[in-house]
């Protein structure tokens, strides 16, 4: 895996939004008078002389509900951010929400509805990757542009989506190098629940087990999407008894999976379990006391200990209550309306392909990102951190291993495809 060179914040440690000033992301300067609708609109969006809509499209019901709601809570402070200090090229961000409903063809019918009743100029939503696949034709046939938060299996790339979130190699495979090395782990159980995400980490991560570092895996499993059954997959992994469970249970199953877990006997304390499908937002469900000991891989924790992220979480607490949780996929959303405002005002237009060949120059950046600094790659993908942490009584992360440098994304690596 290739490496980019760490790059720090060197502005005044103040609030988020004095730092986004500082970085040069915000421009209170920029006027509408200078930005003639006519000249940053030529394909009929949602762009007027005052306001620049744009959709918002989570699950806000259903079994995934527990986490997405995080995620369009950062794109919502990221957009208040935003407006309040000008909004983008003069205009005032207005937002249309729409529920995904933890059903895939919803998604794919409430995207089309976004681009094509609405002419929103982009939308930050989805977050499993059948959403994402459901979604995705619309956004190629219409030409519109999505921000896809979560972290995925890679192998795609589309002209119609960032991705803000990491792909395999940034994951799983740096994952599975770490529980090796520190764990000396040689035998593996896979769990995950039953969608094209997880069946295709998986296979992925089999792939790096057996060809790379010569373990074994000893069982692999599937559970239907919301299923809350796992006493069938408890006693086999008992009876196994692996090195490691490699979990992606996903969404509202992770309450019973964890619970079940723990009832068993299956700790922290006696299994090495990591997963790659768990953050503060699912742990809010699941409960600390049924995680401690176990460990993520993510790039981003709540827990991070820099200034911007202090500012962030801050902020996001200040919007959402002082019970809220932020997470990673929660963290990427938040990235996406700053990535797209840094894009359309290097452009100097809203119009989608315009949009998207300044995201292709390879130097969008933020320096004010909560996990650090990041950069956007040609390929759509962002450089970022792998880190790996464990879970507290208290349902934070204490995060114990960082790359030593941001990875390069590479959504097609050779021999895992």
């Amino acid at each position: 895996m290739k490496h980019f060179s760490r790059r720090k914040f060197l502005g005044k440690t103040g609030a988020l939004l004095g730092a986004m000033i500082a970085a040069g992301f915000i421009s209170t300067s920029a006027m509408a008078e200078d930005y003639p609708t006519a000249a940053v609109n030529t394909t009929g969006l949602a762009v007027t002389d005052d306001t620049v809509k744009v959709g918002i499209l989570h699950s806000l019901t259903g079994t995934m509900a527990i986490s997405e709601t995080g995620a369009q809570e950062a794109e919502k402070l990221a957009i208040k951010q935003i407006n309040e200090s000008g909004g983008i090229l003069g205009r005032q961000i207005e937002i249309i929400q729409e529920d995904g409903a933890s059903d895939w063809p919803t998604f794919a019918e409430k995207s089309r509805k976004l681009l094509v009743n609405d002419h929103v100029a982009a939308v930050f939503g989805c977050w499993t990757s059948a959403s994402r696949k459901a979604a995705l034709p619309v956004f190629e046939q219409q030409n519109g542009l999505l921000y896809y938060p979560t972290f995925y299996e890679g192998l795609e790339q589309s002209h119609n989506v960032i991705y803000t979130g990491q792909e395999a190699t940034q994951q799983i495979l740096a994952g599975l190098d770490w529980v090796a090395k520190e764990k000396g782990a040689k035998t593996y159980y896979l769990i995950g629940s039953d969608y094209i995400w997880p069946r295709t980490s998986m296979k992925i991560a089999r792939k790096h087990i057996e060809n790379v570092l010569g373990g074994k895996v000893v069982g692999e499993e599937y559970k239907p999407l919301g299923d809350t059954q796992f006493g069938s997959v408890i006693n086999k992994i008992r009876l196994k008894k692996p090195d490691v469970i490699f979990a992606a249970v996903v969404g509202g199953s992770n309450v019973a999976w964890f619970k079940q877990l723990n009832a068993a006997g299956i700790t922290g304390d006696k299994q090495t379990l990591l997963t790659i499908s768990v953050t503060e937002d699912e742990v809010l469900g699941i409960g600390g006391e049924n995680l401690v000991g176990f460990y993520s891989v993510m790039k981003y924790f709540q827990s991070l200990d820099n200034d911007n992220n202090k500012a962030f979480v801050k902020a996001f607490k200040e919007m959402h209550g002082d019970d809220s949780v932020i997470g990673d996929v929660t963290q990427a959303a938040y990235l996406g309306p700053w990535l797209w405002k840094a894009a359309v005002e290097k452009a100097g237009s809203f119009d989608v392909d315009k949009v998207v060949a300044a995201s292709e120059e390879g130097d969008i950046e933020l320096t004010t990102a909560p996990e650090g600094y990041v950069k956007l790659h040609p390929n759509h993908h962002l450089w970022s951190y792998t880190r790996v942490a464990e879970w507290q009584k208290d349902g934070q992360a204490k995060v114990i291993y960082q790359s030593p440098e941001l990875i390069e994304p590479n959504p097609f690596p050779e021999g895992y495809q």
